[in-house]
Parts: structure tokens; sequence; C-alpha cells
């Protein structure tokens, strides 16, 4: 019996670990051909070989998607390999956390071009592909999922340019879902809250020993794959069922 996502294509951004990894395996257990994007390209490899030994399609892309020709290379590779694109997911992040007054300058840059610059370049080097595979793909619709965060609602002391990226991010998902939904490309938004990643791994020490390890010692902490799952039942409803905004949260944090 033919999966969910059988003859569809996907393309999944920070692939090479955590929420991305997850993601893309559960695509292709769905039935996805998947396109894995990120800068690390040995764990990209092992991925592929994993989900092809499980029976599925992957191809891996070395990008990095900060650099706009780059996020346009990968879209156009995939859509050269596939003949297509239905399905786009942001997800490559970084969580760089602490006061404002004290923060590094190229750390607020770096988290921006990973977080903002990154998802509007793939973004729009795929909306035509998507556009196109809503009237001609196997699906008639198409979809992008931006992965952003709660902290895209709700702000909180020492997040201040975490924040910022976030809420720009659901701000954007909106703007853009309201153009093209008619065309019959569903734009979504989906908000972890409670993950340990690699996402916030890169923040110094003493940042991590104040404000995140407390955090995750105190609550239930989902995993990756409880991501992916959301990611999946977003792109897996009927074709006239949208879901704007999705939060997914630890039980004891909803």
């Amino acid at each position: 019996m033919a999966s969910k996502l059988t003859g569809t294509i996907a393309l999944v951004t920070g692939a090479s670990s955590g929420i991305g990894a997850a993601t893309a395996r559960r695509l292709a257990e769905d039935g996805a051909s998947v396109a894995l994007v990120a800068r690390r390209k040995d764990r990209l490899e092992d991925l592929a070989a994993e989900i092809e030994k499980a029976g599925g399609t992957a191809l891996v892309v070395e990008a990095d998607i900060t650099d706009r020709a780059q996020a346009e290379a990968a879209v156009q590779r995939t859509a050269e390999r596939f003949g297509r694109l239905d399905i786009l997911v942001n997800n490559a992040g970084l969580m760089l956390l602490g006061p404002v007054v004290d923060a590094d300058a190229g750390e607020w840059e770096r988290m921006i071009a990973i977080n903002v610059q990154g998802l509007l370049y793939t973004t729009r080097a795929a909306l035509p592909h998507l556009l196109k595979a809503a009237v001609e793909g196997p699906r008639r619709v198409a979809d992008i999922v931006n992965i952003s965060s709660i902290a895209g609602r709700v702000a909180w002391a020492n997040y201040g340019v975490y924040n910022l990226t976030k809420f720009g991010v659901n701000g954007f998902t909106e703007s853009l879902r309201q153009e093209v939904t008619q065309r019959h490309v569903r734009v979504g938004v989906l908000e972890p809250g409670g993950v340990d990643t690699e996402l916030g791994s890169h923040n110094k020490p003493e940042v991590r020993g104040r404000m995140i390890d407390p955090f995750y010692e105190q609550t239930e902490v989902l995993a990756s794959e409880d991501i992916a799952d959301g990611v999946a039942y977003m792109v897996t409803r009927p074709r006239h069922t949208a879901i704007g905004e999705l939060w997914i949260t630890p039980t004891d944090q909803a």
C-alpha cells in the first residue's frame, strides 16, 4: 500500500542533525524522496545511507544556505534530480542567548543569517517550483513548513536577538501564507518548545549553565522525533486543510 507521501519530493535544510535529520527520516518513511541540505557533508552522507538502506531515496546537497547562491543552487539541484519540489522544510537554525548589552555582534549576525536570511533565500528559490507542483504534482498541493520556536510568540529576558529572529520568521510565514494559499501552496509555522538538540550547543558554557541546563533539568524534554511527527502531520493533511501554526511543547509546559 502506498504511503502518504509516495511520489513527492521534499527538501529539508539543516538536515545534518537534530530536528532536520529526524524530519528527513520521517518524510522518507512516509514515501517522500528527500533532499538533505546542510554544510556537514559527512553527516548528510551517513543519513542518506541510512534512508536508502531502509528503502527510501535521498539526495545529499552540501550547501550553506546563508549564501544566497548556494541556497539557490541547492534548490535547483533538487529540482534537476527529481524533476519537481513538493515540500520545503526550513529547519536550519541557531540559538545564541544572553543579555543584549553583553552580546557579541558577530554572534548576532551569524544567528540572523541562519535563522532569517537563509530561510528567505531558500524559500524564494523554492517558491516557483512549489507553485508549479501545486498544479502539476501528484497531490495538487505543495507545502512550506518553517520551524520556528515558542520564542517566536513569547519573549523572555536574555532571548532578545533570538526572539527577534523567531518573531520575524513567524511574521514572514503569515504574510507568505496570505500570498500563496489560494494557489494551493500551504504555508505553516511549527513552534517547538523544550527540545534538546544541537540548536543551543553553541552557547558559551556559562550561558548553558545559567539558562539552558536548569530548564532541561526541571521539565520534560521533547525529542527531535516529536517535532518530526509534527512536520509529517502538517504535510499529510487533506489537500484543502491547512495548519497555519502548530505548537509542540512538553505536556507540563503547554
